[in-house]
């Protein structure tokens, strides 16, 4: 009798997906999260929580939007910072275009870098150039450097290599490969990716503040630690308004330039 096919495959995805429930299972009972005791506890005092929150203090309005400008000015100049030196990173990781010993010491290099967390890079550059904003813009800018470099070789070396091979033949060197068909086939995926590191980086540089690396972090540290709920809330609302900004303007640029391509 002969096989389904469709049948044998259909097994298969339901064998896969008992086994991921069951892992997962697994995992939620070795963290804690199917304690009905705990999840009780822990949602009557989310709603503690949320009550000491209410009303919002908007006394700290002015204070907590000037932080909030510093963080943008943070998140903007790190991940413009990052891009710059990222960009020649993804050429020269790019085996199509750098020589394999290049390319390995770019990939190595970009990959330690991502090891380390951005938090963890405020950290450290804490240390190096002392507490406030230029800690804080340091550690985005060598996180989105990382990050950046690592997607950006993933694109270059995703071009159709049947284009390159026909470039090549015409003479062309690697420069001029990557100006007038790597860059060219890649700059709208540059573009997309740009743009979501800005988006984290804005997320990012909300936290950094906790480690003292400025920005409305700090504030928001200061506060949860002195237990001024109110003025927490404050922050969080002006953080999410500035996220959904954030969204609306990406939303746009994608738009405008993505889609035109």
């Amino acid at each position: 009798m002969k096989k389904n096919p469709g049948y044998e495959l259909l097994n298969y995805d339901l064998f896969l997906g008992v086994g991921l429930l069951i892992v997962l299972s697994l995992a939620l009972g070795q963290l804690g999260l199917i304690d009905a005791q705990r999840l009780l506890k822990g949602a009557s005092n989310f709603i503690l929580f949320a009550q000491s929150t209410l009303p919002p203090d908007m006394d700290i309005l002015p204070l907590a939007a000037s932080a909030l400008v510093e963080t943008v000015a943070m998140a903007f100049a790190g991940t413009l910072l990052g891009f710059v030196f990222a960009l020649p990173f993804g050429f020269l990781g790019t085996r199509t275009l750098a020589p394999l010993p290049i390319v390995l010491v770019v990939r190595l290099l970009s990959g330690v870098i991502r090891t380390i967390p951005s938090l963890l890079w405020a950290v450290i550059f804490v240390i190096v150039v002392g507490l406030g904003a230029p800690a804080g813009t340091l550690a985005l800018a060598v996180y989105t450097l990382g990050y950046l470099a690592k997607l950006y070789a993933e694109f270059f070396e995703g071009v159709d290599p049947e284009i390159l091979e026909a470039v090549r033949g015409v003479g062309a060197r690697r420069r001029h490969l990557a100006r007038f068909v790597v860059w060219p086939e890649s700059a709208n995926n540059v573009l997309s990716q740009l743009l979501f590191m800005f988006e984290y980086n804005i997320r990012a540089s909300t936290i950094l503040g906790f480690v003292g690396a400025g920005g409305i972090g700090l504030y928001l540290n200061v506060y949860i630690n002195t237990l001024a709920y109110t003025r927490v809330a404050t922050i969080l609302l002006l953080i999410l308004a500035l996220v959904l900004i954030m969204d609306v303007v990406s939303t746009q640029i994608r738009k405008r330039y993505l889609l035109m391509a």
